[in-house]
């Protein structure tokens, strides 16, 4: 059993292959935090706790004169509420009398077999073969008779611990709830933690940030109404030297798609919390009698060998705990072109069918017909919500658009942003009440359009109809399915007054529903998620796509910086990845090496290409399909750091047997007359020999990785080296 109950201490203890997390029920039954790092069997961690009177310091009243126990100095598992913490808090609640408070106290737990389920939200599974054992406790507020239930599902063989958490109204009036955050865990000396997310903007997401722990609220967030180009709802603590493959790290990734908080506070005695869950912003939400409301799960996961070890851990589970596609790993993902950059909204079915045929000399497998196939729609100013065919563009229909596609031995896929609407549009006409608007005055465009009130179920029924429709009719095999906006102008004409606070979360509970009834209803169907490029790219979205698009910056470039800081958490698998004509200096063979960095395929008119460029696009596709096994089923390695000064970036790919490995090294900054450079490589056995590109040498695994690969000098800018690696 991977979670033990010492009934002599009171303390819980959850068990991976190399990590402990420990818990206790103490003074006054409060549920304090002891430990989450290396394995300690099963030591009893309560001895680090130690308590003083800190003098200014509120006591709970049942303590009566014991002065040394407050929770404003205690590590805690989930905070109360107005009982002497100060620190920033786990739950905010509003009591039928209008008080603002909440003592929770552990009143039960239980110990089950199997992964916790949450009814309206997304989580991980339990893939075959997983032992996973779930952790329920209860806390109970005395006097309101609200409890809160903490969930946490220990996945022994991954290294990872799942965490949730449900509020419970078992009182007789209604409460309203302010904050809630899914996780909280307490250090007891944080001060020597840094602080590491991925902050961006638009064509620039995920970029890697690292920060010292001072004594602060450092607040990571969005409230943009979706978890946003600017911030990723996902942090990293880490030891203050912590490096690639060295160092103590902690992982948070929040799966949730919607405004986020995660606040890390370095408090006054050198204690370290970090909480993190729905962003409090426009937050009310009422939970009646009996009603039950569920907080996001978190996914949790330690190491401590370093940046690296922690990626591999979430690298694994997300690859298989996470998506339940068929694309994750029963069918190699396919070479796709998409006709955005070929001709943006500008095409009839002619110019589609003339882009594949040629694009089919380059080894594509798959055209995807973007914007502006439906409605009236030549520009972004019209049609988006008028989801059908504009038989003007399609003059043969879309059946018979698609079998033209598939009889030259291709696949076709579609686009859709189901979440927005067009005012001039027949939807907007027939139903301006479905748009997110404040009554009385103007809303907000975005990208000229406005975003639908997805919190209402005839919205939602709506999309599920009509793009189902649109499914069902044709052979489609890909969708891209895009958000091109924040949310603003937070109203539902369908709600009171007093329940407007509800309307960003219950957005996003729509969303879900619309993606269930759609994609998981469609297992035959790659979709692949986006967001104005990389802009809602988090852990829940990725349980209904298997890829995302990273950003759309197809420089490569700066598409080096943006898949090394997305690969921090998130897999190479999921990395939406594309050659285009951005970076007219950059070679084609370098911008096929950084794409080979994730699916792999093409953004640019086929029909404009050189027999030459052609050819040598069927050679990088046959390549991607090459070393699909080990790009998308082995191990990733960040050689170098796009961020730091230096001539060239590297990274690496190895199979988990260590037979085989992929180093690709792209040259960014060359100097004049410099020194020799060397590419190390990591993750192979010592003792094998390798072979590279397939050559008569063979050099050992130790000799790789310890001194490395010179990288040629003599080589225009921008050159790029793939060295395929084979066990003798």
């Amino acid at each position: 059993m991977s979670i033990i109950y010492n009934k002599a201490s009171k303390t819980i203890t959850l068990h991976t292959r190399h990590t402990s997390y420990q818990m206790k029920i103490g003074n006054l039954d409060y549920l304090l935090h002891l430990y989450y790092g290396p394995s300690i069997c099963d030591a009893d961690m309560s001895y680090q706790v130690m308590q003083y009177d800190r003098g200014f310091s509120g006591n709970p009243y049942e303590s009566r004169n014991a002065r040394k126990f407050s929770l404003d100095a205690q590590p805690q598992e989930f905070t109360t509420q107005q009982q002497g913490d100060f620190r920033t808090a786990s739950i905010e609640v509003v009591n039928s009398d209008g008080s603002y408070s909440y003592h929770g106290k552990a009143v039960d737990f239980k110990i089950t077999k199997g992964k916790y389920q949450l009814e309206t939200l997304p989580c991980v599974f339990a893939a075959e073969g997983d032992t996973v054992d779930t952790l329920e406790i209860t806390l109970l507020d005395a006097v309101s008779k609200v409890q809160v239930i903490l969930l946490y599902s220990v996945f022994e063989a991954a290294d990872i611990i799942t965490r949730a958490v449900k509020v419970k109204n078992a009182g007789i009036e209604s409460i309203h709830l302010k904050k809630i955050m899914s996780v909280c865990l307490d250090f007891l000396n944080g001060s020597d933690l840094d602080l590491i997310s991925l902050p961006g903007r638009y064509g620039q997401e995920r970029q890697v940030e690292r920060q010292r722990m001072t004594h602060h609220i450092h607040t990571i967030g969005s409230v943009r109404g979706s978890s946003s180009h600017q911030q990723n709802p996902f942090v990293m603590l880490c030891d203050k030297n912590a490096t690639e493959d060295y160092g103590k790290c902690y992982g948070f990734s929040l799966m949730y798609s919607g405004n986020f908080l995660a606040e890390a506070e370095l408090d006054q005695y050198d204690q370290l919390r970090l909480v993190m869950g729905i962003h409090p912003k426009q937050f009310v939400y009422e939970i009646k009698p009996q009603e039950v409301f569920e907080g996001p799960e978190v996914v949790m996961a330690f190491s401590e060998h370093g940046f690296t070890g922690l990626s591999h851990l979430y690298h694994d589970f997300y690859r298989t705990n996470l998506c339940r596609s068929k694309f994750v790993k029963d069918v190699q993902r396919p070479v796709l072109i998409n006709s955005w950059e070929a001709a943006f909204m500008d095409f009839d079915d002619v110019k589609l069918v003339n882009i594949a045929k040629a694009a089919k000399k380059m080894g594509v497998d798959l055209l995807v017909m973007d914007d502006g196939w439906f409605g009236k729609r030549d520009d972004d100013n019209s049609s988006l919500g008028d989801w059908y065919v504009n038989e003007k563009k399609i003059k043969c229909g879309l059946h018979k658009l698609v079998e033209q596609i598939n009889d030259l031995g291709m696949k076709f896929g579609i686009w859709f942003e189901p979440e927005m609407v067009s005012e001039d549009s027949e939807l907007y006409r027939a139903h301006p009440e479905w748009a997110m608007q404040i009554p009385g005055r103007h809303a907000v465009r975005s990208r000229n359009q406005l975003a639908l009130d997805m919190s209402r179920k005839d919205v939602q029924d709506y999309l599920i109809e009509k793009v189902n429709t649109i499914l069902d009719t044709a052979n489609i095999y890909y969708v891209k399915w895009d958000i091109n906006r924040s949310i603003t102008d937070i109203w539902s004409n369908e709600m009171p007054a007093d329940k407007q606070g509800e309307v960003y979360h219950r957005y996003i509970l729509g969303l879900y529903r619309v993606m269930n009834e759609i994609i998981l209803t469609h297992p035959d169907i790659l979709f692949e998620g986006c967001s104005g490029g990389g802009g809602r790219y988090d852990a829940a979205m990725l349980h209904y796509y298997p890829q995302y698009w990273v950003s759309d910056n197809n420089h490569p470039i700066d598409r080096l910086k943006l898949h090394y800081g997305t690969s921090f958490v998130y897999p190479v698998s999921t990395m939406g990845a594309h050659i285009s004509d951005s970076g007219k200096f950059v070679p084609l063979k370098t911008k096929a090496v950084v794409a080979m960095c994730g699916t792999f395929g093409y953004e640019l008119d086929a029909t404009h290409l050189t027999r030459k460029e052609q050819k040598l696009c069927k050679e990088q596709s046959d390549l991607f399909r090459k070393y699909y096994h080990i790009i998308f089923e082995g191990d990733y390695y960040r050689l170098s750091n796009p961020f730091e000064l230096g001539n060239m970036t590297a990274w690496q790919h190895v199979t988990k047997d260590k037979t085989e490995a992929l180093l690709s090294v792209v040259v960014t900054n060359l100097t004049c007359n410099g020194p020799q450079e060397y590419v190390k490589a990591k993750g192979l056995e010592p003792n094998y020999m390798y072979t590279i590109n397939n050559s008569k040498e063979a050099y050992s695994g130790a000799a790789l990785m310890h001194a490395g690969l010179p990288i040629d000098r003599e080589v225009p800018e921008y050159s790029s080296f793939q060295f395929y690696l084979k066990k003798k």
